[in-house]
């Protein structure tokens, strides 16, 4: 029954008293709801933010040190995103980040992808964050434990004067398959820790740490999200994730606090926050939502194809670093033939042809989209190749297929390098990594101050998400305790903070 209640006037920041229907004439407290208590305390505790929300890495530079800054001054984790990068510029963004940061800011940290075409990378990656002073990396692409990601989490372990075991370097591993997350979430292996230990990449006191410790703390559950995806459904994710860690607790007596479970990919309106927090998620990660916004290191003009994005319009596209593996990525479809062409060029790659033994009209359609002849196309990869992996180099020399492969591979690389610069020349060939989320928030912000992207600042999304999750909470609170709410109470439209 209806308590007569005006639920759309209710403020989520006021405690509230309402008669009960009943004999005795009590009545219910409601407490106060706050967008800062959304989530686990602990993530904010230990990583220094206000909020449990975290924006997230995108890489090739799109989540530019600008918006790290941004996004911790406006209370948030901010990743930057270096995956991509040459080390010279990745330094560059570190240093710019930590300029414009106090010393007690610490929610940031940078992405370690794992890059086996690319040997030696990684370590170099390590090395430069240690010596940075980075000390939370978002890990992404693993399907396996590294030497060099178990090398980060060691390197920042250490006892408190009570014997308690502390953790200065945090990992946030990305995944969306419990047989990843486990041993995430697992102590890293003996055999491993003691190469590293005996190399001298970790002393013996933080080898017998880390086998007591979960090699991440954070887990980061990433559903049907752009870029990289294994397009997830977020709540089957979730709990196949929660159930993992479970049994990983069990089975190395671990406390299943210690292990914070966020969830990303999907994340863009009220609705998609709140349903995060309501399955128990610690933090929530955004992520194509943050591509529009004006510290993005998008160009303008693949900013504004962003915002008139549906959810519809996406479409999965062969993956530059992974291409003869068949890995997809998720794209911007709408305004762009990239998705069209790069699976075309998957076509005639599984079917074993080299340009030269491509028909005539494929050989005509490939310098078509090249926007050159193939053999200068071929020289620009080669000299990428020759400094960035020898081995391949040289097969490619010889292998006409391989040519064709890593030539396609630089075709995508520049997809995403064109998006970034804004070449109009190439815009039917922008690679924007992209979901389904970037259009329902562009549904929601319709219409609104946060419409146009010049108002599109993370601070503002982020803020605006929060607030309208905690609405969303304080009205589901009532309507749990059996009050009867009307639909349009469950609505929160943007607004601008100050």
């Amino acid at each position: 029954m209806s308590l007569g209640l005006n639920i759309k006037a209710l403020d989520p920041r006021r405690a509230i008293e309402v008669p009960a229907a009943s004999a005795d004439g009590a009545s219910l407290h409601f407490s106060p709801i706050y967008p800062e208590w959304l989530g686990d305390r602990a993530f904010s505790h230990s990583h220094g933010t206000r909020f449990n929300y975290v924006v997230g890495e995108m890489a090739r530079g799109i989540a530019t040190p600008r918006m790290v800054v941004n996004a911790v001054g406006a209370g948030c984790m901010g990743f930057y995103g270096s995956a991509g990068l040459g080390l010279s510029e990745i330094e560059a963004g570190l240093r710019h980040i930590k300029a414009h940061l106090a010393r007690d800011q610490i929610g940031w940290g940078a992405n370690l992808i794992h890059s086996p075409q690319h040997p030696g990378l990684e370590a170099a990656l390590v090395d430069l964050f240690l010596a940075e002073g980075v000390r939370r990396v978002s890990a992404s692409a693993y399907m396996r434990l590294s030497p060099e990601i178990v090398r980060f989490s060691a390197a920042g372990l250490t006892r408190d004067r009570n014997g308690e075991i502390q953790r200065e370097t945090h990992i946030f591993a990305k995944i969306s398959r419990a047989e990843v997350a486990r041993q995430f979430m697992s102590p890293a292996p003996q055999a491993l820790l003691a190469e590293l230990a005996s190399s001298g990449a970790i002393t013996p006191l933080q080898a017998e740490l880390a086998s007591q410790v979960p090699v991440a703390a954070d887990i980061t559950a990433e559903a049907d999200s752009g870029g990289h995806t294994d397009r997830r459904a977020a709540a089957p994710l979730f709990a196949s994730i929660c159930e993992m860690r479970e049994q990983v607790c069990a089975l190395h007596g671990l406390d299943p606090a210690a292990i914070r479970i966020g969830l990303g990919g999907g994340i863009a309106t009220p609705h998609g926050v709140t349903a995060a927090f309501a399955m128990g998620a610690a933090y929530v990660l955004t992520g194509s939502i943050n591509q529009a916004a004006v510290e993005s290191g998008l160009s303008e003009p693949a900013r504004e194809m962003l915002a008139k994005a549906g959810p519809a319009d996406v479409a999965m596209a062969p993956a530059a670093d992974m291409f003869e593996q068949g890995v997809e990525v998720q794209v911007l479809k709408r305004g762009t033939l990239f998705a069209m062409r790069g699976k075309k060029l998957y076509t005639l790659y599984r079917e074993g042809f080299s340009f030269e033994t491509l028909p005539e009209k494929d050989q005509a359609w490939l310098e078509d989209v090249l926007g050159e002849p193939f053999e200068a196309a071929w020289d620009k990869t080669r000299v990428f190749i020759e400094k960035a992996n020898p081995r391949e180099a040289a097969r490619a020399a010889s292998d006409g297929h391989k040519r064709l492969a890593l030539v396609a591979r630089r075709y995508l690389f520049m997809g995403a390098q064109w998006a970034r610069e804004g070449d109009l020349s190439r815009r039917s060939d922008y690679q924007i990594w992209c979901g389904p989320a970037q259009g329902a928030f562009n549904e929601w912000v319709n219409g609104s101050f946060l419409e146009p992207i010049v108002n599109r600042t993370v601070r503002q999304i982020a803020l605006n998400l929060l607030e309208g999750a905690a609405r969303q909470t304080r009205v589901g609170q009532l309507r749990a305790c059996g009050i009867t709410v009307p639909a349009s109470a469950f609505d929160y439209r943007p607004q601008r903070f100050a």
